[in-house]
């Protein structure tokens, strides 16, 4: 069930889209500056960023961190993480960097796996767990590379692998014991978590209460325009004191029920301050969008506010797909105009447009001019090296 509250705001799905492109800082160039501090920026406002492992572009963390950042370079991320340490990685609803000031937030997360660990890690022996913890701690930052003795298993998941020390590792960052300290693609450094944030102690594990209102905030600031679901996405178990934390903000004025007009079921809640900012004209800016960024991940969402249902295919039977293997959407201004499949060709140095599905009937002339020359920076971005 939904709070309970009095008769919301209609918004029109034009506004709703406006507050949203805002709150992600896409309606605006530089949103975040450039240089290192930039990386540190974007991360905090948007409170995650999704890591994953196909590279048929460049990899989803420094695509949506270059969305936002026209001048990001690669080794910006690495800076934050390894070195100014104002960045890690923990579970969000998947894999992510997140900001180290919301450290706290995830530690209970992390004594949750020690109590109950997964059924996931149920194959990982203590003997395993503690070779890894022996190794690190008395070796340092180490590698699944570097464990080289490990007896070979028979893999059991096409993502597993046949090393028992890659899954005492995972278990062990899960659990909070280690942290990912730097990652060179997708390897992964290790190292004790104490040792790596040089905690004399560690911080002080946030209480359900605050955690839900920290959810909330995130998602305020982040989304703008906030429904249950989109504040606790793949996150059920958040949902009651989530809820409890809408309630009283509403009784206090802090928040606004609002729904969108023609959905009028869904419940959606904002700020009054942002409300009032709402309606205004679209910005014109041209974004080509990976199909992991927080505008597109949450496919419901994204369908309700946009009318457009993005398909990630990459799992799907070439034969099965429409928009192709890798599909990227393309934003302008508000609108969802076209997805283009790209694949990067680095041996020769070039971004291929495997295919390109348009989403709009007029227009296409003026807006091909600018798209293209948005694929020419996003080339020049894929093959940097």
């Amino acid at each position: 069930m939904a709070p309970k509250t009095t008769t919301p705001h209609v918004l029109s799905k034009a506004a709703a889209r406006h507050i949203w492109i805002a709150a992600q800082r896409l309606d605006t160039p530089e949103p975040f500056g450039a240089g290192p501090e930039a990386t540190q920026a974007a991360v905090e406002h948007l409170g995650y960023v999704q890591i994953d492992t196909i590279n048929v572009i460049e990899r989803c963390h420094h695509h949506i961190l270059w969305t936002r950042i026209p001048a990001y370079r690669r080794e910006d991320l690495a800076r934050a993480q390894s070195v100014d340490k104002s960045v890690f990685e923990y579970w969000t609803h998947a894999l992510s960097y997140v900001p180290t000031r919301d450290l706290r937030f995830y530690l209970g997360a992390m004594k949750r796996y020690r109590r109950q660990p997964r059924p996931w890690f149920a194959s990982v022996k203590k003997a395993d767990l503690g070779k890894v913890l022996t190794l690190v701690r008395s070796e340092g930052p180490l590698t699944i590379r570097d464990i080289e003795d490990d007896v070979l298993v028979e893999k059991d998941h096409p993502w597993a692998s046949r090393k028992p020390s890659k899954r005492a590792l995972q278990l062990a960052f899960y659990t909070g014991v280690l942290t990912v300290s730097a990652r060179n693609g997708m390897v992964k450094t290790y190292e004790l978590m104490e040792r790596h944030f040089g905690w004399d102690a560690p911080p002080k594990p946030a209480s359900e209460k605050e955690r839900a209102a920290y959810l909330l905030d995130r998602a305020l600031r982040a989304q703008g325009l906030v429904s249950l679901d989109s504040i606790c996405y793949l996150d059920a178990g958040s949902k009651p004191a989530v809820r409890q934390a809408i309630e009283a903000r509403v009784r206090r004025k802090e928040l606004v029920p609002v729904v969108l007009a023609g959905e009028e079921k869904l419940l959606h809640w904002a700020r009054p301050e942002v409300l009032a900012t709402a309606g205004g004209a679209p910005s014109d800016t041209v974004h080509i969008l990976s199909p992991f960024d927080p505008l597109m991940i949450q496919r419901k969402r994204t369908q309700l506010f946009f009318d457009y249902e993005h398909r990630f295919e990459a799992y799907v039977p070439k034969d099965k797909r429409r928009l192709g293997y890798f599909a990227l959407p393309v934003l302008v201004g508000d609108e969802i105009v076209a997805a283009i499949d790209l694949k990067a060709d680095r041996e020769n140095g070039k971004l291929l447009i495997q295919q390109w599905t348009w989403f709009t009937d007029g227009r296409r002339d003026g807006l091909k001019t600018r798209i293209d020359e948005e694929l020419h920076r996003f080339e020049r971005f894929q093959l940097a090296r």
